[in-house]
């Protein structure tokens, strides 16, 4: 029998993009934008990106090493406000294993002619699996990914 443990954590991440709101909101809210940059490492293998942004819309994507494990995000769309704040609730499985729920919030705030986007996430890390130092890790890589793909 696996041991059942459960780890609570919150973590922000604050970034200054040079490009406005509307741009910066579109690489998060349009599919084929967004397909650009939340992708997992170059070496990885890929599922198909699937998006409908709207309250209450999903959107999913998985991937992994080669010969796995597979690494699966399933998110739902809880709140939006164009140009303003994403709210979702995703959970992540690892194969068949679900390894966490989080709460996310994306705030594009204006900060001269670029934007401050503020990222909160609030998780629970179930079993062992995942924790919030590995997520906050791999979120800070996506956002980077996000300013390459903004450039």
């Amino acid at each position: 029998m696996t041991k059942r443990s459960v780890q609570h954590a919150t973590f922000t991440i604050e970034r200054t993009y040079a490009a406005p709101r509307e741009r910066v909101f579109k690489a998060f809210s349009d599919p084929r934008a967004k397909a650009r940059w939340f992708v997992g490492p170059n070496d990885w293998e890929r599922s198909d990106h699937r998006m409908d942004f709207r309250v209450g819309g999903k959107e999913s994507v998985s991937g992994g090493p080669p010969g796995g494990p597979v690494h699966h995000y399933n998110c739902t769309f809880q709140d939006i406000v164009p140009n303003e704040r994403i709210v979702s609730v995703y959970d992540m499985h690892m194969d068949e294993t679900k390894i966490s729920v989080s709460l996310a919030t994306v705030e594009f705030k204006s900060a001269g002619a670029g934007t401050r986007l503020v990222l909160t996430e609030q998780g629970a890390f179930l079993d062992g699996y995942d924790d919030a130092g590995s997520r906050e890790r791999g979120t800070r890589a996506l956002l980077d990914q996000l300013e390459a793909a903004l450039g």
